[in-house]
C-alpha cells in the first residue's frame, strides 16, 4: 500500500541527547525516492553543519519529535538558518515494534512527513517562548513556597504551637512576629499583645493560650531554615517578575484587552501567564474551539460502536488551566456578571461541579480569542443572547416550579397590598 506523497524534499530527525540522526526524502517526477542519511552531534558546531547538510541538498523543510528538552536547541538554531520545522507529539511519529533503531526512526519520521501523516504541535514566536519560560519558573518557585510553608506549619504542629488556630493566615504580620520572638527566645514565656496587630479580631487570650507550647531545639533550626528559605524564595519571584514585565512590554496591547476580561484585572501575572501560553497571534487558531481544544478544555474524542466510552478532558494546557479553573471559580461567587452564573447554575445540575467548571473556563478562553482576533474589548452580549423556546420544551406551572428549585431559587408568595 502506498500513500500520496505531498513533500519531495523533506528531513526527519530523530533527537537524542548527544547524537542527532537526519535522514532525507527526496522524490523525483516518477514518485521514486532516495534517502540520504547523516549522524551529527548535538553540539553546536555539529548543529551548524546539519544546517550546511540540509543546505546541501535543498532541503527546507525538517520535521522532529519534541523528545525532552533535548529539541530546543537544535529548533533554535534550524530557525535562524530559516528553515521550516515542524516539531510532533512522540504519540504521533510512533514507529512498529520490534522494528526500531535510531536510523529507523529517523527514516520513519521522514515518511510520515512526506505524506503529510504528522501532526504540527503549536510553537509560539522566540519572544513568547522566552516570556514562557520565566513564567513557568514562577510557578515552579510559587509552588516550593507553598511546600516550605507547609514544612513550616509542620514544626508549628509538632511543638504545639496552634497558630493555624488563631490567625487566619500563620505567615502574616501577627503570626510571624510572634514566630520570630519564639525562635529567639526559645521556652522562655512572654506576652503575646506587643506583637498581635491592632486589626487582629481574636482576642489576646484565645494567643496567648494557642502559644503555650516548647519548641525543640531541632525543630527550631528546622522552622529557621524553612522561614528564611521562604523570604529567599519571595525575594526570587519579586525579580522574576520585574523580568517578565518587562518581557511583556511589546504586548501591551493586547494584555490591555484580555485584562476587561472579568477576573483578569486584579492580578496583573494573570494576563501574562494566559498570554505567555497562547500567544498574541490567534491566526494560528482558525476557530475558538481549536485553541479551547489545544488548552484540554474539552471533551476528548473517544467514541466505538455508538458508544461514547470516555469524555474526560486532557492533560494539556498544566500550566494556565489552573488559572483559568481559579478565575471561573471566583466568577460564580460574584454577581456582577451573570452570563457565568447561569451558565455554571443550567450545567452543575445535569453534570456536576468539575464539567461546569471546565464549561466557564470555555467561555473565558472562547472570549479571550474573539477578543485578540477582533482587537475589541470584552462584551458578554455574545453570552447573553435570548433563545426562543421550542414548543416541545414548554413546561407546565408545576414543572416550572419544580425546575427552579432544583436550580436553587427559593419561591415565595406575593406580598398581600396594603390598604
Amino acid at each position: 500500500m502506498s500513500f500520496k506523497i505531498l513533500k519531495f524534499n523533506c528531513c526527519g530527525l530523530d533527537v537524542h541527547k548527544t547524537w542527532i540522526y537526519a535522514c532525507i526524502g527526496i522524490t523525483d517526477s516518477n514518485n521514486r525516492t532516495e534517502y540520504k542519511q547523516a549522524r551529527f552531534s548535538s553540539f553546536t558546531k555539529g548543529l551548524n553543519e546539519l544546517c550546511d547538510w540540509l543546505t546541501k541538498y535543498n532541503c527546507t523543510d525538517v520535521c522532529m519529535e519534541s523528545t525532552g528538552k533535548y529539541w530546543i536547541p537544535v529548533f533554535n538554531i534550524l530557525e535562524q538558518h530559516n528553515l521550516w520545522v515542524t516539531l510532533s507529539h512522540p504519540k504521533y511519529t510512533k514507529p512498529m515494534k520490534g522494528n526500531k533503531t535510531d536510523r529507523k526512526d529517523a527514516k520513519w519520521i521522514c515518511d510520515l512527513y512526506m505524506c503529510g501523516m504528522v501532526k504540527p504541535s503549536f510553537i509560539p514566536p522566540a519572544d513568547i517562548r522566552e516570556l514562557r519560560d520565566l513564567v513557568r519558573y514562577r510557578y515552579k518557585l510559587t509552588c516550593m513556597i507553598t511546600g516550605e510553608k507547609n514544612r513550616a506549619q509542620n514544626c508549628l504542629t509538632v511543638s504545639n504551637l496552634k497558630l493555624d488556630d488563631v490567625f487566619s493566615d500563620v505567615f502574616g504580620k501577627s503570626s510571624r512576629s510572634i514566630t520570630e520572638q519564639i525562635l529567639q527566645h526559645p521556652g522562655e514565656k512572654f506576652d503575646v499583645a506587643p506583637f498581635v496587630h491592632r486589626r487582629c479580631k481574636t482576642p489576646i487570650e484565645e494567643i496567648q493560650a494557642a502559644v503555650d507550647g516548647a519548641i525543640s531545639k531541632e525543630q527550631a533550626v528546622k522552622l529557621r531554615q524553612c522561614l528564611d528559605h521562604i523570604d529567599e524564595l519571595n525575594k526570587h519571584i519579586s525579580e522574576v517578575e520585574q523580568e517578565i514585565l518587562r518581557l511583556s512590554d511589546k504586548y501591551e496591547a493586547a494584555l490591555n484587552l484580555m485584562r476587561t476580561v472579568p477576573g483578569f484585572n486584579k492580578n496583573p501575572m494573570t494576563a501574562i501567564q494566559v498570554l505567555s501560553e497562547i500567544g498574541g497571534d490567534m491566526s494560528v487558531f482558525p476557530t475558538a474551539k481549536h485553541l479551547v481544544s489545544w488548552a484540554g478544555c474539552c471533551p476528548r474524542n473517544d467514541q466505538s460502536n455508538q458508544k461514547i466510552k470516555s469524555t474526560r478532558i486532557s492533560r494539556a494546557g498544566s500550566y494556565f488551566k489552573p488559572v483559568l479553573v481559579q478565575v471561573a471559580n471566583a466568577l460564580i461567587k460574584s454577581k456582577k456578571h451573570p452570563e457565568f452564573i447561569t451558565r455554571y447554575k443550567r450545567i452543575k445540575v445535569r453534570r456536576g461541579h468539575k464539567k461546569a467548571i471546565i464549561a466557564i473556563c470555555r467561555m473565558i478562553l472562547t472570549a479571550i480569542w474573539h477578543i485578540l482576533t477582533d482587537l475589541k474589548p470584552y462584551t458578554p452580549e455574545g453570552f447573553l443572547e435570548s433563545r426562543p423556546v421550542k414548543e416541545e420544551k414548554t413546561l407546565t406551572t408545576s414543572q416550572a416550579l419544580n425546575l427552579l428549585k432544583l436550580r436553587g431559587y427559593v419561591i415565595k408568595d406575593d406580598p398581600l397590598p396594603t390598604s
